[in-house]
């Protein structure tokens, strides 16, 4: 019990650790935490990435579930997590467990669980869950619920379809699925679409091409290379599990997820309203675009549940966060790199994602973000966090502090407009330091100062 522990995104490990008794403890703390929401016997789902152990750990949960008495059901082949989701919310599900590690090396594997709305969970479920393990009951196979094969991929097809109405007539996408789920998912939708898809990694690899399938920069070279040679108008990728999403352009190369969430946001903004909810550590451009259209932005901790327990809340047109993960108003409250690909290409069949880009960079200034490490073990993160906050200078790298937000680790908001935010990681023993400024020169100097904030402290 003690080695299983939900962090920001469910709970992941290594094959070692992550092994099908501890997996079956979780599906029982789930049923008894079902039970107690009063939805004993209800229906859920359970999906899987495309990893070597993930069926075999689905079916694990499956028995476990079913000898509950709930109805189980599965779809034929690893899918993205949003479409689990998605299938959760629409078929009323009590709720749902998709067996995965999203960007995380193969020797890794990882569960989450999601509540009857869809969204992922809150800490007070996760704690209950945790609270509730123990080994699997064991009930005579007559009373067992059903376990079924289902289509979960078409229903969320036809329902991102509906929701963006695109024409991508004349639009070529160079898709990489980096191995994972979104193979023959994402680049269908954007074909459905009418684009012409060139797909990249779109075959099914467990081991992901011997890396993480997760679309960072210094990933996602061939995607660039790829993109210039087929003369695309955009290039677009997915994680393993396909809930984030990675832009390339013609100009840019990798498009940083700040600037992407500004212009699909300041996209959508074209033809709606309403407010944009976005974490701690990304980009006061997206206040600026918001201000600019008369609304407002909403502040959250890091972690795509605090993202859409505020999108419900405010009824937001759209939310996400820098490490990629996006949502928008009409669909499921969880992020989903699926529907953020169809957006990317929707947005710019209209209006290239560079020129858009360029135009919010022209109006409201120039905006450049970064992040570094700094190594410090999990028990001594709260204590080193307490510190700096109780007793943070009033300047950093010569700009004045203006203000501190302690709503997930130490922000402080710097007279320029510059920031810098210290907080811990939810899944390795770090601290990020993040900056933002108006130079790249500005933000190394922002980095290095925090980086001297918070060594001597560990």
């Amino acid at each position: 019990m003690d080695a299983i522990s939900f962090g920001t995104s469910g709970w992941r490990a290594t094959l070692d650790v992550f092994t099908a008794p501890r997996v079956r403890m979780v599906g029982q703390a789930v049923a008894d935490y079902l039970d107690d929401e009063g939805r004993a016997g209800d229906p859920v789902a359970i999906g899987y990435d495309a990893r070597e152990s993930s069926r075999g750990f689905v079916e694990e949960l499956a028995r476990v579930m079913a000898a509950n008495g709930h109805d189980v059901l599965l779809p034929a082949r690893d899918c993205p997590t949003p479409m689990v989701a998605h299938a959760i919310v629409t078929r009323e599900l009590a709720g749902g467990l998709v067996v995965t590690a999203s960007h995380n090396p193969p020797e890794y594997n990882g569960v989450k669980f999601f509540p009857a709305s869809g969204a992922p969970s809150m800490p007070t479920i996760t704690a209950a869950i945790e609270a509730n393990l123990r080994e699997p009951v064991v009930a005579p196979e007559h009373e067992w619920g059903a376990i079924r094969e289902v289509d979960f991929v078409e229903p969320h097809l036809d329902a991102v379809l509906e929701l963006l109405d695109p024409d991508l007539d004349g639009l070529t996408v160079v898709y990489d699925a980096m191995y994972g789920s979104g193979r023959g998912v994402t680049d269908r939708l954007l074909e459905r679409a009418g684009a012409k898809v060139v797909c990249l990694h779109c075959d099914r690899d467990p081991e992901f091409g011997g890396t993480a399938p997760e679309p960072s920069r210094d990933r996602l070279q061939p995607l660039v290379e790829a993109v210039r040679e087929e003369d695309a108008d955009l290039g677009v990728a997915n994680d393993g599990d396909a809930d984030r999403v990675a832009i390339v352009t013609p100009e840019r190369g990798f498009l940083d997820e700040n600037f992407f969430f500004a212009a699909a946001y300041d996209y959508l903004l074209e033809s709606d309203s309403g407010p944009a909810v976005r974490t701690v550590s990304t980009t006061f451009l997206i206040d600026r675009v918001a201000a600019a259209h008369g609304e407002e932005v909403i502040e959250t901790p890091v972690g795509f549940k605090w993202v859409a327990d505020a999108l419900r809340e405010h009824d937001a047109l759209m939310g996400g966060e820098e490490s990629g993960g996006f949502t928008m108003r009409g669909h499921v409250p969880t992020k989903d790199g699926v529907l953020m690909a169809l957006l990317a290409a929707t947005a710019d069949s209209e209006r290239s994602l560079d020129d858009r880009v360029d135009a919010l960079l022209a109006e409201h200034g120039d905006v450049y973000q970064d992040k570094v490490s700094v190594d410090c073990p999990d028990a001594e993160k709260s204590r080193v966090l307490g510190d700096l906050e109780g007793s943070f200078p009033e300047t950093v790298a010569g700009r004045a502090v203006q203000e501190i937000n302690p709503a997930d680790g130490v922000k402080a908001l710097l007279e320029d407009g510059s920031w810098i935010l210290i907080r811990p990681s939810g899944t390795e023993p770090k601290l990020r330091v993040y900056a933002e400024g108006a130079s790249e020169a500005a933000v190394e100097e922002l980095l290095a100062a925090g980086r001297d904030l918070v060594e001597p402290l560990v």
